[in-house]
């Protein structure tokens, strides 16, 4: 394993440090460039006193562990080695925007690694959605709290920018999150505002790269349209999958949407491939919010989830053992809507019929019928393509029950979760997949192009 890790100037920016963990040699990246090779610039070494590891390393491990070293240069043109620790952290007071998704390789908390550490201090703790414990429910508020072991206050900068005060005394600030690579999952914007308020206060703000869990080799759905449906589940103008890692998202972010770009630093993945799912990871997977209490949950929450959303219409497993995985509701005939679905040969997935009686969520208590949907092949299926399929088939199926044009779902989150009502009422007008996939097309390719800059693992 090798790779290249260093720092470029660029105007006003503070350019990505990055360890290019792929056998093939050595790319840097800037704001203002497509990736060159870089064939000049020293490798990046690997631990020498133990077997490398098959399994993906996480960036806080290769953080952490000073086994992991890079080549920097000094004012004078010199180079010499140095820790990803001792060049970012040491002797440092730091913040964590983090949750119990911040976890190592084995399944310690990253706030207790920083908090232990003695060569940092941990100032401060900075929450999410669902809180710093993740016991919050979706949507509910999130208070300023103190961490009980530890004793680090801890900030709500949910559904609020983090302020000065908050970052007062702080050398820097660590972002560690698990995500699930959907535009509506909030735990991104909240990285965000906490790049911008970096920027703002003058210090650095360190991503500690995870896997795209549903893979970061596609782009998938419609582009965000924040200029009508800007909300705290679409801030940018982002693809619905946009396929890449927290790093790599931060990354484009900084350089393309934020107004005052932060120094960005990234502590990137060993042994990682953008076609891996989180399965092929070796990593232990902790829940990232509720209903995503496995790996492929997050898959399914990008097949179902804006579905979700039709106001009562449906149940998806919410509020049963299966959350996301279902369509179901008391009125349908599980067989038919099984067989319409198996019909259209989706890559990647099948349906069979299920009845069952969801605790809470949509018709809680009442007995409903639909088809719970197996992904057969994580490669294959594009989900929110998947997705818009499943739509029109619902429509056609059930077109007197208005499922996606009536005063319920327009007050819903459905069109602020796809960032468009394009998609919505063409479904309700009866148009095609193919046609809602050719109109939502162009501007996605438009995100591709500008994405590619911005990939920092293989295949690109």
């Amino acid at each position: 394993m090798q790779g290249s890790f260093f720092m470029k100037r660029i105007p006003a920016i503070l350019a990505c440090l990055v360890l290019a963990a792929f056998s093939s040699g050595c790319f840097f990246r800037t704001a203002q460039t497509v990736p060159s090779p870089a064939p000049g610039v020293p490798q990046a070494t690997q631990p020498h006193l133990r077997p490398s590891s098959s399994h993906v390393i996480a960036g806080v491990d290769v953080l952490l562990d000073r086994d992991w070293r890079t080549t920097v240069r000094g004012a004078d043109g010199g180079q010499a080695m140095i820790s990803f620790f001792d060049l970012l952290l040491k002797g440092r007071t730091v913040g964590l925007l983090t949750n119990p998704t911040g976890v190592d390789a084995k399944l310690r908390s990253t706030i207790d690694l920083l908090h232990d550490h003695p060569e940092v201090r941990l100032g401060a703790l900075f929450a999410p959605e669902h809180g710093i414990r993740g016991d919050i429910y979706a949507g509910e508020a999130v208070t300023d709290d103190v961490e009980p072991l530890t004793g680090v206050p801890v900030y709500s900068i949910y559904r609020s920018k983090p302020t000065p005060a908050m970052l007062t005394g702080l050398d820097a600030v660590l972002y560690d999150i698990q995500d699930i690579g959907a535009s509506s999952y909030t735990y991104i914007y909240a990285m965000a505002d906490m790049m911008a308020a970096c920027a703002e206060a003058g210090i650095p703000f360190i991503v500690l790269d995870r896997p795209n869990p549903i893979g970061a080799d596609f782009v998938d759905g419609p582009v965000l349209d924040t200029s009508r449906f800007r909300s705290g589940i679409g801030q940018y103008d982002i693809a619905a999958l946009y396929g890449m890692t927290p790093g790599e998202l931060a990354w484009m972010l900084n350089n393309e949407f934020l107004a005052n770009p932060c120094q960005l630093s990234i502590i990137p993945m060993a042994n990682y491939r953008r076609t891996m799912r989180f399965a092929d990871t070796g990593l232990p997977w902790t829940p990232t919010s509720t209903h995503i209490p496995w790996p492929i949950s997050a898959v399914h929450y990008s097949l179902t989830g804006v579905l979700g959303e039709t106001r009562g219409g449906l149940n998806i497993g919410v509020g049963y053992t299966l959350p996301f995985e279902c369509l179901a509701a008391p009125w349908m005939d599980r067989h038919k809507l099984v067989a319409a679905i198996n019909s259209r040969n989706i890559p990647g997935l099948r349906a069979r019929p299920i009845s069952y009686v969801p605790g809470y969520g949509g018709h809680a208590g009442r007995t409903v019928h639909g088809a719970h949907l197996v992904v057969t092949d994580p490669l294959a299926l594009r989900p929110m393509t998947a997705q818009i399929t499943l739509m029109t088939i619902l429509q056609e199926l059930y077109p007197e029950r208005n499922l996606f044009d009536n005063p319920g779902i327009r007050e819903s989150l459905f069109d602020r979760a796809l960032g468009t009502d394009q998609i919505r009422l063409m479904v309700a007008q009866g148009a095609s997949a193919a046609a809602v996939e050719q109109a939502i097309a162009p501007r996605r390719e438009r995100f591709k192009e500008m994405r590619k800059k911005y990939l920092l693992y293989e295949p690109r």
